[in-house]
């Protein structure tokens, strides 16, 4: 009878270990998934038209283009079985909005279906939008426009008012401006390796190896400036374009691996290439406040 006893006991132990372990993995793997950050403003709910959201995306990307700080929105269905406010930290800490020295995002989150918003504030933000400040737009801007369904003037309202806020803070300027000059021209690269390969060996069919080659390596160096090299790098390009047009030989040569420029976070970088807009590695500590309508 004993060992009956102790085996229906060790029968209980495992079948309520077995349970715990399906309630915790069914937990886990219920979590909503982070989608993917391509755009300021991501709708996972339908709720803003195609005209809305592109009007949304234009102004936080310009925004973010000035200021070097970003602003991103969030529209899902649920955060269930998590807090709004514990799903805010997992998605900041996935997204990494604003700078990553500045730490200077902002993301407004919108569960339609559990009713409940929240702006999560990055730390050097806090300052400029503490939570009392985020309690109130939410209050004041969101709540009431989306008791009355117009999610798209709730949202253009608050991400003005906090756009104000942002550029009250005295923040170091953005560097995309430099940048994204630099990668403009640098999309060239192929036109003018293959400049260098025709015109080089036209010119030094002309006027010899020599004074052809250094025609070929001035010309490439003002084209290069043309298009926002500086000094520096028109120098560069110019002198590559000497010795690769003095090396390949009186007819021409064959063209090294062509160089190809992918357009980097906040925009297209060279053409018109997809509208990418990812976190530039902004930290986030809870700051915000969170409500419901």
């Amino acid at each position: 009878m004993l060992m009956h006893a102790d085996r229906k006991g060790w029968l209980r132990h495992w079948l309520l270990m077995a349970v715990c372990w399906l309630v915790c993995s069914h937990a886990v793997a219920a979590l909503v998934e982070i989608p993917a950050l391509q755009t300021p403003v991501t709708d996972l709910t339908q709720t803003l038209t195609p005209e809305e959201q592109a009007a949304l995306n234009q102004s936080l990307s310009q925004f973010a283009q000035q200021t070097g700080s970003q602003i991103a929105i969030l529209l899902l269905p649920s955060t269930q079985p998590e807090d709004i406010a514990q799903f805010g930290i997992r998605l900041a800490e996935a997204w990494k909005i604003g700078r990553a020295k500045q730490d200077d995002g902002i993301i407004v989150i919108v569960a339609k279906q559990d009713r409940k918003m929240r702006i999560e504030v990055g730390y050097g933000l806090e300052g400029a939008i503490p939570d009392a400040v985020a309690k109130r737009l939410i209050s004041e801007q969101m709540a009431p426009a989306f008791k009355q369904g117009q999610f798209y003037a709730g949202l253009q309202q608050v991400s003005t008012q906090l756009m104000r806020l942002i550029q009250g803070e005295q923040l170091p300027p953005p560097e995309p401006a430099r940048k994204a000059q630099t990668e403009d021209w640098l999309s060239w690269l192929p036109i003018l390796m293959f400049a260098a390969i025709m015109g080089g060996a036209v010119l030094k069919g002309l006027f010899g190896d020599l004074p052809g080659s250094l025609f070929t390596g001035g010309l490439l160096g003002a084209l290069a400036g043309f298009l926002g090299a500086s000094a520096l790098v028109m120098g560069l390009v110019g002198l590559a374009a000497f010795i690769f047009t003095l090396a390949m030989g009186g007819r021409g040569g064959s063209a090294g691996p062509m160089y190809s420029q992918t357009s980097g976070w906040g925009g297209a970088a060279s053409g018109r290439g997809a509208d990418v807009f990812s976190g530039g590695g902004g930290g986030f500590g809870g700051g915000g406040a969170s409500g419901d309508w």
